[in-house]
Order: C-alpha cells, then structure tokens, then sequence
C-alpha cells in the first residue's frame, strides 16, 4: 500500500477571562481580559475530506471552523483539536479556538500574518457566529498577556482597531501586575449568541439597559486605572460592582450569585466572567484555598489560574504519512 507524506501544522491559544467590562465592550466600551495557562491546540494537515478528530463533518457543522475555512477558500482539512477549556464557561474557548486554528491555517497555506491579522480575522468569524461580538476576547487570546479595549492612552501601548456597525475598539496591551484568580465554574454551559441578543433587545427596549451599559464601561475605567497603581483592594470593590450591574442586565444566574457572594469572605472582589447565564465566576484573592473549598462548598468547580501568559504560539511542521 502506498503511503502520502505531508505535513502538520500546530498553533496553540490560551484561555482567557474577562476582568471587567463583558456586554458592554459590545456597544465600544471599554474592558479588560487577562490571558490565562489554560490552552486550546488545534492541529491541521491537508486532506481530501473534512474532519474534526477523526470524524468527518459537514462544512457548516462547526460555525467558527466553517467560517474561518471558508474565509481562507478550504472546504477540506484534517483537523484535530485539543483543549483546556471547556466550552461555554466563560474562559474564551471560542476565541483559543478561532485564533489557533488560523494560525495553523495560514502556516499550512505559506500565507504571511502576523498577530494583528489573527485577531483581526478571527474577531470575524465570532461576529459572524455569534451575530455581535467584541475583538476583546480574540485579541487576548492572540497577543496575551493582559488587553484593554478603549482605555486612556496612557495605561497602555496601542495594538490595533476594530470597527463594526458604528462602533469602535482601540486594543492596547497592559501591564498586569501579580495577582491571584480563582475560577469557579457552575457546572452550567453559557450560550454567548442567545445572552449577547438577549441583551441588544434589552438595551432596544429600555433606557434602563443603556445606563447600565455606561455605568459598566465608568467601573472599567476606574478598574483600569487600579490597574495600573496595583491597588488590589479597590480593583476588588469595583468587581464586586461590575457583578452586580451585569445582574442588573440580566445576565447573571442564581448559580453564579451564589459562588460570587460565597467567594467574597475570602476575596478583595468576585464576579461572573463572560457571557454569563452560566459559565464561571472568577475571584481575586490572597487566600485561594480557601476560595476554592468555598465554592466546591456551594457546588461549584473551582481552579487557581495563572496570568501573564503568552498570547498565540506556534510549532515547526511535522512530517507524517498515511
């Protein structure tokens, strides 16, 4: 039997978690995502058909993977994905998995790009699958580390900027200094497009909605500039307020409630991370033990994260035969 050789090509993304700012960087406002050590890996080599994980699928089964294929004229591949993330937990799997497998993509392709143009790309394809979405989530997962969106100039160095539909996002990369998260996940999968709609109707309807939208982007910038003076104890407070507005928006659940008021004894802040309806809590804190037996004692699921972490990387082409 005759064998064909081509080659591999692997990118990894890391997770990521939403500091403050979630919903309302949709509309331009500002936020604050912070890379984390959890990673999604996406392997991709030439084939006659289409599969994920050895099962072959139809070219629109996977919205982000069908968009992203189409948008680069692929129709078939071998691609094979391994994660960390858990989808609809908040912790931006679809954005690991949007900016690694272009990536790969591009390399399997010779095409030239660089971090810009991944996130660029890959914030596309979550407008497209989602129906509204933020470049915050594929820029930090691209470039790392720590990523404000629409923050005064002077807390950061410029990346890049995205327009859609009126509104814009300037991306500046940020310093994080060392901080401690615990992540407590509810067990529940958010459904990012049904709560992002959810809430464009809510702000349609009521001037309720759209004060609440600009009171979140007012907390994020005063985050921000805690931010940069590594003041963890009023950062917290402004979490902790940054939950409660995003309650009063609607996207927030009983079982998040429950793990962020839980987590707040032993934390300078807690709050829903993400799309919410669902999904994870995160906490910032000096006594994450105890934050993790809290919320595995409220019958959530926690783990310690580690920020300031490398955005998207990549690894030499393998040969292999089949």
């Amino acid at each position: 039997m005759n064998k064909t050789s081509h080659k591999k090509f692997t990118a990894s993304s890391p997770g990521k978690f939403i500091l403050m700012g979630e919903h309302a960087v949709v509309y331009g406002k500002p936020a604050v995502a912070l890379a984390i050590n959890k990673r999604l890996t996406c392997t991709i080599s030439e084939s006659t058909k289409l599969t994920i994980n050895g099962l072959c699928v139809a070219p629109d089964d996977n919205s982000y993977v069908s968009r992203i294929l189409s948008a680069n004229n692929l129709t078939t591949a071998s691609i094979s994905i391994k994660s960390e993330l858990l989808p609809g937990s908040g912790l931006g799997s679809s954005g690991a998995l949007c900016t690694s497998l272009l990536t790969s993509i591009k390399r399997m392709l010779g095409k030239s790009h660089n971090r810009k143009d991944i996130a660029s790309e890959a914030f596309e394809a979550e407008y497209r699958a989602q129906g509204r979405a933020s470049p915050v989530d594929t820029s930090c997962c691209t470039f790392g580390n720590g990523i404000a969106v629409n923050c005064p100039k002077n807390l950061g160095q410029y990346l890049w900027t995205a327009s859609k539909n009126g509104d814009t996002w300037d991306i500046f990369n940020i310093p994080i200094p060392k901080m401690t998260f615990v992540v407590g996940y509810t067990g529940i999968r958010s459904l990012t497009a049904s709560i992002v709609e959810k809430v464009k109707k809510y702000k349609e309807q009521s001037p309720v909605a759209e004060n609440l939208i600009d009171e979140i982007g007012n907390v994020t910038i005063d985050g921000m500039q805690a931010l940069s003076k590594n003041d963890t104890e009023h950062l917290g407070r402004l979490m902790t307020k940054n939950h409660k507005l995003l309650a009063s928006l609607g996207v927030s659940c009983r079982e998040l409630d429950k793990l962020v008021n839980a987590s707040l004894e032993y934390s300078y802040g807690a709050k829903l991370t993400g799309s919410g309806g669902g999904g994870s809590m995160i906490a910032l804190t000096d006594e994450p033990g105890k934050v993790c037996q809290t919320i595995s004692l409220h019958g959530g699921f926690p783990f310690i994260v580690s920020t300031s972490v490398e955005g998207t990387n990549v690894e030499t082409g393998d040969l292999i035969s089949n």
